[in-house]
């Protein structure tokens, strides 16, 4: 088996009116520049880019295809180079056996069956170019569908607390919505890592995957996993998420739950920390708490240990938490060192050195070995590590 770098939750920047998004001194979120991004400076050799239902999406796929850019794997994926891309949708559910909206990530083999699936969508939501949209079908009958067009169904970011399974979505269990026979996956999201999700015991049947949710170039790989696969394909994807043939996820890589913003119970007008049970603030008197990610874990919390066979979780600084470390430095370590993934774990202390000012080298060196303090997040606002 060999190792593959793998972030399956990437966003194409969509407005209204099916356009990419222009985000000010950055490249637009299009199929192309997120291709070229995570294979040529991130490192990564699998993404899932959930957007890929658009038909502009789809029809920038094909024509990728037609030029001979990309070629569609025999066992499903496109590959370009040595990176192979999932096409992939995050949708919305708010059904009547939902508490709250809930957000999922369903993958599928090839265009073809991507375009079947999208002339589906047409018609129960109400703009298919758009990323993320209320689907008006049941949770079941979306899962069914997958299923029966050979697709993989991941609830995403589950412990959020918008839009996601345990933040609103249930009262205690996946099964209120959901077949469980028919869940693929679990994506962890920012807050939380495997010791957290591991307190609720119906999570223990499920593969874990850590994706960054990425709306920006800059954000993919903030959080990914490294797989056991003989290449990256589809089928090998389902292979390892079943853990079926020697193939599973080897290691998730994610920030420190600390690092995430929604960790904690705040304010969420002055992101003042509060107690979750707190129905003002004390600071300044605003009756919106926002109940942190680690609070609501201990709601629903069934048992104490992970099951053995789970991955390690490595807790992961991004580079562009560290303090200092700007978008002209960041530059020059990736043309140097050649992507992120490589100064982020691989990259000696020394040759480090080499490139960047002693201060920027030690962090990165410190937060490779969790020898950073952190300030938890909370409401929003991402934590932050002390120089």
């Amino acid at each position: 088996m060999k190792r593959f770098y793998v972030d399956l939750h990437i966003h194409i920047g969509r407005t209204w009116t099916g356009k990419p998004v222009k985000i000010t001194g950055a490249k637009s979120l299009t199929f192309t520049n997120i291709i070229e991004h995570a294979r040529h400076e991130k490192g990564l050799n699998m993404i899932g880019i959930i957007d890929s239902h658009s038909p502009e999406v789809i029809l920038e796929m094909e024509s990728l295809v037609s030029s001979g850019d990309m070629v569609e794997h025999p066992d499903g994926g496109l590959a370009f180079g040595d990176l192979t891309v999932i096409p992939g949708s995050e949708l919305e559910i708010y059904d009547e056996q939902c508490n709250g909206p809930i957000h999922v990530l369903v993958f599928f083999p090839t265009i073809a069956i991507m375009r079947e699936f999208s002339n589906w969508l047409s018609g129960h939501l109400k703009n298919v170019q758009l990323s993320s949209q209320r689907i008006y079908v049941s949770g079941l009958e979306l899962q069914r569908k997958v299923k029966e067009l050979g697709g993989l169904f991941i609830p995403a970011h589950v412990f959020t607390p918008f839009k996601s399974l345990y933040g609103k979505g249930v009262n205690k269990s996946l099964t209120e919505v959901f077949d469980p026979a028919l869940i693929d996956g679990i994506e962890l999201g920012l807050s939380s890592d495997t010791s957290m999700a591991d307190q609720i015991k119906e999570l223990h049947d499920y593969t874990f995957v850590t994706n960054s949710d990425a709306h920006s170039l800059a954000k993919i790989a903030r959080e990914y996993q490294v797989i056991l696969m003989k290449e990256p394909s589809f089928k090998e994807l389902g292979k390892a998420l079943k853990k079926e043939d020697g193939r599973q996820i080897a290691v998730n890589y994610g920030l420190d739950p600390l690092l995430g913003k929604y960790h904690k119970t705040v304010c969420a007008a002055c992101l003042h920390p509060a107690d979750e049970d707190d129905q003002i603030c004390s600071q300044c008197g605003n009756k919106k708490i926002i109940k942190g990610v680690a609070d609501r874990i201990l709601e629903l919390k069934t048992v104490e240990k992970s099951p053995e066979d789970r991955p390690p979780y490595v807790h992961q600084v991004p580079l562009e938490f560290i303090p200092g470390l700007g978008p002209k430095v960041l530059d020059k370590l990736v043309n140097h060192f050649g992507s992120e993934m490589a100064i982020l774990h691989e990259v000696p202390g020394e040759a480090l050195h080499e490139v960047v000012p002693p201060k920027i080298a030690d962090m990165i060196m410190k937060a490779r070995e969790g020898k950073v303090t952190l300030s938890a997040g909370g409401g929003g606002k991402y934590g932050k590590i002390s120089e």
